[in-house]
């Protein structure tokens, strides 16, 4: 994977550039790509994602989706400002950190969607921004297959040593919950949205983020098979 960087004016573009370039008759390297108006003019959105945000899925090419997912505030900071962040540089910024730790997970065969772009788009003291990657061809949130009692437990298990091999890596998932683990067609797990997340050495963390995730399973299958849903997974997880 080949990553660079593409500044003009006050907006900063970082991207694959084997999946993205300038090349006749391809989406051009541009911060409109990273807005809904430019896909519904060319009637290319065919579905959307709930949560805050409200990623947006794209037929990018005839045999590729994309998923386009605006970064948006939660909580009280929402109330001051919605979508804007404070400015400290490009490289500081969670478009391009998300951007270059899920090119790094990639890498190592991990996983995670392959990484399109991202954008930055600077307002003075405030930015505002976007990422792009590859949608997983069929895949649905944990969560759904919870909630309709599809998930057996070679899946949980599946599931557990996916999160133990990222935890390998040292990938520390702050918001590790089940609408953030997919499973395609074949019934494998993949981690999505690395926001905020980070790569680290063993510690605490790898816990905390288990007890996350054993939190927000409750959510979506009733107790007490919720508890059984997750000593599925920590099977898996210390198999």
């Amino acid at each position: 994977m080949r990553l660079a960087a593409l500044r003009q004016r006050n907006w900063l573009i970082l991207h694959d550039v084997d999946s993205l370039c300038d090349a006749p008759g391809t989406h051009q390297i541009d911060p409109d790509l990273f807005t809904r108006e430019y896909w519904r003019e060319r009637g290319l959105i065919v579905g959307e994602a709930p949560g805050r945000g409200s990623s947006l899925f794209l037929q990018a090419t005839p045999t590729k989706q994309w998923v386009l997912r605006p970064y948006r505030r939660g909580g009280m900071a929402a109330k001051l400002s919605e979508k804007r962040y404070l400015w400290s540089g490009a490289e500081r910024t969670r478009a391009f950190r998300e951007l270059r730790l899920t090119a790094a997970l990639f890498e190592q065969g991990l996983p995670v969607p392959r990484p399109v772009a991202s954008c930055v788009t600077r307002y003075g003291l405030t930015y505002e921004a976007a990422l792009i990657t590859e949608r997983i061809t069929g895949a649905k949130a944990f969560a759904e297959l919870l909630v309709n009692d599809l998930a057996d437990e070679a899946l949980l298990q599946r599931v557990g040593a996916m999160i133990h091999r990222f935890h390998q890596a040292g990938l520390d998932h702050v918001d590790l919950n089940a609408r953030n683990i997919l499973i395609d067609p074949s019934g494998e797990p993949w981690l999505i949205d690395l926001d905020r997340c980070r790569l680290r050495k063993e510690g605490k963390w790898q816990t905390h983020n288990l007890a996350r995730l054993e939190r927000s399973l409750g959510k979506f299958s009733a107790a007490p098979h919720s508890s059984d849903v997750m000593g599925g997974i920590r099977q898996g997880y210390f198999g």
